[in-house]
């Protein structure tokens, strides 16, 4: 079999399977939340409400159904593209819920991202190049902690030194109260602000972003810290490393020009397989930080049994890893030849 069509079987093969993942997805998302202790009306209206507005509001859900019908209809919902409406936001429609929250979680998955690759590759590196030395074993030290320490914990640890105690950040929200938000063109108030032109309003978008970005980037850093490291290892006793040695090629250039490239390869997988990771991380990383993002957002329906916003915002977020999985996927398929067979 040739490459190209190895490839595209490849492709056509991932592509085939991500319908069967959306349905696993979706279909634990939809038991496990049935499988949840606790009445979602009295969840939502209190345990004092009538009778007579429980038993409407679990008609409404379709709750009195015989469970296999719930899931039919839950399904045929999604085929067509709808999610519901959100019981715990008066009546709004749930791609509404998504579209509103939804951006401040990709800014704050994004900063994070950059944050966790950047100093992940970093550390990685200078251990790799220094091993068994003193800075290799701070490296190790420091992929431990990081991977190995709550987020949350970190989050609030560092919320009480940074912005309680220190008063460098604030707290609770994604913008100055009192300050107008940037127009809102994407959503997005990093690119609005600078869309606007208005470097005050990126200031302040970058000061409100930067604690808890930083604290979910460092702890998801130690990934990156331990497979650069590994690899680059690796990479750096290599023939064709030595022999630029021997052509007498400065050291630091070997290590950027020549190690580097073929030692972050794997680094790409790692970005799809942390995609998931950080989505999960972003969840908590809001609600300890009271981010006003889907994560957070997420959170509030559970608490509220709010079933069709909880059904809709998991689906959405597993459409979002399974994309990405199939995407990174292919990628490495065109680096990578030897994934293809």
């Amino acid at each position: 079999m040739s490459r190209s069509k190895a490839l595209q079987s490849y492709i056509l093969v991932r592509l085939l399977l991500a319908p069967l993942m959306l349905l696993m997805i979706a279909t634990l998302v939809f038991l496990l939340l049935r499988a949840t202790p606790g009445d979602p009306a009295d969840a939502i209206l209190g345990t004092r409400a009538p009778e007579a507005a429980k038993a409407a509001l679990r008609s409404q859900l379709g709750l009195t159904d015989p469970l296999w019908q719930q899931y039919f209809d839950y399904l045929k919902n999604l085929l067509s593209f709808d999610l519901g409406s959100s019981l715990s936001s008066r009546g709004l429609a749930v791609w509404d819920v998504i579209k509103e929250y939804f951006p401040a979680t990709v800014e704050l998955s994004f900063c994070s991202m950059v944050v966790a690759v950047t100093v992940g590759v970093f550390v990685g590196m200078v251990s790799a190049s220094t091993e068994n030395k003193f800075l290799d074993a701070l490296g190790r030290l420091f992929g431990i902690i990081t991977y190995s320490l709550p987020l949350f914990w970190v989050g609030m640890v560092l919320q009480l030194i940074f912005a309680v105690n220190l008063g460098w950040f604030p707290l609770g929200t994604r913008f100055p109260i009192s300050a107008p938000t940037p127009p809102p063109a994407t959503g997005l108030y990093i690119i609005d602000s600078i869309l606007a032109g208005d470097m005050g309003m990126l200031l302040n978008t970058l000061h409100y972003l930067a604690l808890p970005s930083i604290t979910l980037g460092l702890l998801l850093s130690g990934i990156f810290e331990r497979i650069v490291r590994v690899n680059l290892k690796q990479t750096l006793q290599a023939d064709y490393v030595e022999a630029a040695r021997a052509r007498g090629i400065p050291e630091g250039t070997i290590l950027i020009s020549h190690a580097m490239k073929n030692a972050l390869i794997p680094v790409i997988t790692v970005l799809g397989l942390t995609f998931a990771a950080l989505l999960g991380g972003a969840v908590l990383t809001e609600v300890t930080f009271s981010w006003p993002g889907l994560g957070n957002r997420l959170y509030e329906a559970i608490s509220l049994r709010d079933y069709p916003t909880v059904q809709g915002v998991m689906v959405f977020f597993g459409v979002i890893v399974v994309m990405a999985s199939i995407a990174i996927d292919i990628i490495n398929a065109y680096i990578d030849p030897r994934i293809r067979y």
